[in-house]
């Protein structure tokens, strides 16, 4: 049986901004009382990063978390997202999320799709796309103390290609939260961000609702060689391929569980690495409004 610790990894943004490898996610956490309780328990047992968004509806009970940790604003690296029908008034988003989440700033704001969706017509807009949303993300940035750093979210190469194609735009995201794990390792990807410095940050890492790949015989199997949960391997995994991983629960006892990691033997860390070609790629997160092929 291998030795469980708290993880500890502080990856370094392009702007030298620290952020810890392993952060909280808080998606689907919408009952009353869910993301308040997670955010606590989870601040309370050594995690220091919480990822929330607008859409999710429980930036105030983020927020409340935080308080109720005890832990001071400057301790935590928070996390939260624009939304589809917000891309052209980034600037009154971002202080509505701020009001909710009770914080001055946050650590990391990003663009949650490649969607400029009008909240009138729930239509895309003609007009507008994400490169002219970045750019207002590029003068918050700049021009104000309310975000650390900028980034995007289940972005595609090709639409950052096209994003820092654009004449005007002089700030590279910080990185790219996209769903990754074993049956999802997108190494064309992988090999590109790393390539531009911006950090992959990875949700569902183990695989969405209900966990699905705790079922998948190889991952089961490594599991029980090394002593450990499915949830363990996944998470460990995803920190050994440097990335930043987002596990979600709003039970005690897992919130505590997902912190734990350990180093994968190399026979393992290659076989989840190559896992999609005996399995199969598999994409939970796939809206009908958002292309990923372009």
């Amino acid at each position: 049986m291998v030795a469980l610790t708290n993880d500890s990894v502080v990856y370094t943004l392009n702007n030298g901004v620290k952020i810890p490898a392993i952060g909280l996610g808080t998606w689907q956490a919408s009952a009353p009382g869910h993301a308040s309780n997670a955010t606590k328990v989870a601040l309370q047992n050594g995690y220091r990063h919480i990822d929330t968004a607008a859409i999710y509806k429980n930036e105030e009970e983020v927020g409340q978390g935080l308080k109720d940790s005890g832990l001071k604003r400057e301790e935590v690296f928070i996390t939260t997202k624009l939304w589809n029908g917000d891309h052209k008034n980034a600037a009154k988003a971002l202080d509505e999320s701020l009001k909710k989440l009770g914080v001055d700033y946050v650590d990391l704001y990003l663009i949650h799709w490649p969607v400029s969706t009008d909240p009138a017509t729930g239509k895309d807009y003609e007009d507008w796309d994400y490169v002219d949303t970045w750019k207002q993300l590029q003068k918050l940035y700049k021009e104000t103390k309310k975000v650390r750093a900028i980034g995007v979210s289940n972005f595609t190469k090709s639409k950052i290609e096209r994003l820092l194609a654009d004449p005007e735009v002089d700030v590279v995201p910080a990185v790219n939260q996209v769903e990754a794990h074993p049956l999802l390792t997108q190494p064309e990807l992988y090999d590109y961000l790393k390539e531009k410095n911006i950090v992959i940050e990875a949700y569902s890492p183990l695989g969405s609702t209900d966990a699905p790949l705790f079922k998948n015989e190889t991952i089961a199997a490594i599991a029980k060689k090394n002593g450990v949960e499915p949830g363990h391997v996944l998470i460990s995994w995803a920190v050994q391929r440097n990335t930043v991983v987002l596990p979600k629960s709003v039970t005690n006892s897992r919130i505590i569980s997902n912190l734990k990691t350990f180093t994968l033997p190399e026979e393992d860390f290659e076989a989840l690495n190559k896992l999609s070609e005996k399995d199969g790629i598999h994409r939970w997160a796939d809206p009908s409004w958002n292309d990923f092929s372009t």
